[in-house]
């Protein structure tokens, strides 16, 4: 798992490899990834949108923006959290995947960037 905090934002993350989603041999390696979004600050703040670079060994770099997460833009009072699990797809079986939310602070509508920390993709082929 890896950890990232901004503004009293923490930001952690865990990738699994899902062999069974997977087709090695077609070049598709599936990923899930676990978020876990803490407000650690003195405001509520809410997911506005993100911003994901994704890349791939086996076809470099992809970038991805949107609104919110899996279709919600959470409002995190303070002390509270947000998960949730997304996942991608590789044409190799190692990339990394690095980011960032861009959140509003409901006080005084301040837009803050959240770092999304670095984490990589590795399938389990390369553990044998």
């Amino acid at each position: 798992m890896v950890t990232a905090i901004t503004e009293g934002i923490k930001v952690s993350i865990e990738a699994i490899y899902q062999a069974e989603f997977s087709s090695p041999h077609q070049q598709h390696f599936v990923f899930t990834y676990k978020v876990e979004i803490a407000n650690h600050s003195n405001t509520t703040i809410q997911l506005i949108r993100r911003k994901w670079e994704i890349f791939d060994a086996g076809q470099s770099f992809k970038l991805v923006e949107g609104e919110g997460v899996v279709g919600l833009q959470p409002v995190m009072e303070p002390g509270h959290s947000h998960q949730y699990v997304s996942g991608c797809n590789l044409k190799s079986g190692l990339g990394k995947m690095r980011g960032s939310y861009f959140m509003e602070k409901l006080i005084d509508g301040k837009l803050i960037e959240v770092k999304i920390p670095e984490f990589q993709l590795i399938a389990g082929i390369f553990d044998n």
